[in-house]
């Protein structure tokens, strides 16, 4: 499915995680809910196809990212268009308060 989409797309950005980070020491005994924490960017690993995640704000006080797959061998599509997201938003530069 990949294949097929990437003749029409250079890049496909989406969630990183489908739910907010863990608070810190909070203990997660459910297998399910650790696995949900990774099921966004399995496709991108099982197929080989490169992957980044960016800080892309904060929910409820909590960070997220954006997970950008690109095309096998064009990293640097990649690198350019998380470095161009990174400029306009300064995302990565917000600190919450402790």
């Amino acid at each position: 499915d990949f294949e097929r989409v990437f003749k029409d797309v250079d890049v496909i950005i989406g969630p990183t995680m489908p739910l907010l980070p863990f608070n810190i020491g909070e203990r997660i005994d459910d297998p399910l809910k650790l696995y949900m924490c990774d099921i966004l960017t399995v496709p991108a690993n099982l197929t080989g196809y490169p992957a980044l995640s960016v800080p892309s704000g904060f929910r409820k006080g909590l960070p997220v990212g954006m997970q950008i797959i690109g095309k096998p061998f064009d990293e640097g599509t990649l690198l350019r268009v998380a470095y161009t997201f990174e400029q306009s938003t300064k995302y990565h530069e917000y600190r919450p308060p402790l």
